[in-house]
């Protein structure tokens, strides 16, 4: 059959060209934004008295018999067609004949397009929304186990200060909670509809947009048509907010391989979510933390790969912006598996208190206390309680203990100024309790810290 724009051209293309211009294969994904757009825009063809109210009946029926057809695997799909549309509006114009030859009076497959995934995107958008907020709701039950479970804070990897998990755990929460408000934000931002745009300058027809974004849940109507049929910001954007989601969740697994090694021991992942090796037979590996953070550079490449695409095209629609589809595709495919699977992993880990407290008995974390109670209560200037702090670390170097368990006589052969009080401040649970200015890891302002998510989960 010939293609239906081939009225100007005097020799078929060839079968390699029909393999390298279709998209078929992957963009039928949007059959379904596809046929719901096509109803609408008949609906208002019809409201229009562009199309009769026999004919929109006609192809009403006939696009619900072509999506049980595709939904039941009986629509055959040829790459001679070349995209979703004409297969769809082929299949369509044969059920139900010249009816089916009028519906894209008005359109063009460029504004076809264009709605179909943007539609596609925007859904996605509020999906991973829900995606994420069952993974924050899942880190909030664990930290609510752990509020007062002590491991060390780092800085640079190292050892720095004493906190408690649930607010390492809310650090991650509060990265989540900024990936809601991208994804929501951009779903908001995009949320205009492209139909009625036609190839690039808006169409001669007295068609009715406005009907048509109210029939598709769009909030209102591009402003200009121009820009409308070759913007992919809205694809860009889903890019960047999975891949900034994904550099968030690489973070955490990142901490989940190095916190279920033996050298820390911190965690250990359930069997359900770990893996062997074929060679040797003690191993028990964090392959899903570890593919968590190797698919992170998966959706930046097709951040990078749509980004390539766009920067050079010309106003208004070029062929090259059919490369926009499969990176979105695979990275929305990436961001939901990835949420799921982390959010089971971590229901199912175990925390080991134990082991995080031994830790922050390693690396003298309440030195800062230290410097801090010299300020406090012996009025020294900082830069030299620094200097005395150092020198009670480098004692306590000498002697192989932590800082926290050094006897008061070796820190008062340092400074005579120091009392017993000391002892107290030196303590790793008190130095923990002790930051409790807000947004501090003391346990009451931790608490604080989850009942604002749970607030923030609850009010969604």
């Amino acid at each position: 059959m010939e293609k239906m724009w081939s009225g100007r051209f005097s020799a078929s293309g060839t079968k390699l060209l029909d393999q390298f211009n279709a998209s078929i294969m992957f963009d039928r994904k949007l059959y379904r934004e596809d046929i719901e757009g096509s109803i609408a825009h008949a609906t208002m063809l019809a409201k229009q008295n562009i199309l009769t109210n026999e004919e929109l009946t006609q192809i009403i029926d006939g696009m619900h018999q072509v999506k049980t057809e595709i939904e039941s695997g009986e629509f055959e799909w040829k790459i001679s067609d070349e995209d979703l549309h004409m297969a769809i509006e082929k299949r369509l114009t044969a059920l139900i004949g010249d009816a089916g030859k009028k519906l894209h009076t008005a359109r063009s497959r460029n504004d076809q397009v264009a709605v179909d995934f943007r539609r596609y995107v925007l859904r996605k958008n509020l999906e991973i929304v829900e995606a994420i907020k069952l993974l924050m709701q899942e880190v909030l039950v664990v930290a609510d186990k752990h509020t007062e479970t002590i491991l060390p804070g780092m800085t640079h990897l190292q050892h720095a200060q004493p906190i408690n998990f649930a607010f390492h755990l809310a650090a991650y929460m509060s990265m989540f909670k900024r990936d809601i408000e991208r994804f929501e934000n951009s779903h908001k931002r995009n949320n205009v509809s492209p139909l009625g745009c036609a190839a690039l300058a808006g169409t001669p027809h007295n068609i009715d947009r406005e009907k048509t974004a109210e029939l598709l849940g769009f909030e209102s109507v591009s402003v200009n048509c121009l820009d409308t049929v070759s913007d992919r910001d809205f694809a860009l954007e889903i890019l960047f907010n999975i891949s900034t989601m994904m550099m968030h969740i690489s973070r955490l697994s990142e901490e989940l391989v190095m916190w279920s090694s033996y050298e820390f021991g911190f965690v250990e992942l359930s069997d359900e979510y770990s893996t062997g090796s074929s060679i040797m037979p003690q191993k028990k590996n964090p392959d899903v933390p570890e593919l968590l953070r190797g698919k992170t550079g998966r959706v930046y490449g097709a951040l990078m790969g749509l980004l390539t695409v766009m920067k050079g095209l010309p106003l208004a629609y070029n062929k090259d912006t059919q490369e926009d589809k499969e990176g979105v595709f695979d990275a929305v495919e990436t961001a939901e598996i990835s949420l799921e699977i982390l959010k089971e992993a971590i229901k199912t880990m175990q925390v080991k208190a134990h082991n995080m407290k031994n830790a922050s008995k390693v690396g003298h974390l309440s030195a800062t206390d230290l410097a801090d109670y010299l300020v406090q209560k012996c009025n020294i200037p900082f830069r030299e309680a620094h200097f005395i702090t150092g020198k009670a670390v480098a004692k306590s170097e000498e002697l192989k203990i932590d800082l926290s368990d050094i006897q008061l006589k070796y820190l008062q052969e340092i400074d005579s100024r120091i009392n017993e009080d000391v002892l107290k401040f030196l303590s790793i649970d008190n130095s923990m309790n002790a930051r409790t200015s807000a947004g501090g890891t003391a346990t009451v302002r931790t608490k604080e810290q989850l009942e604002y998510f749970k607030n923030y989960l609850k009010d969604k």
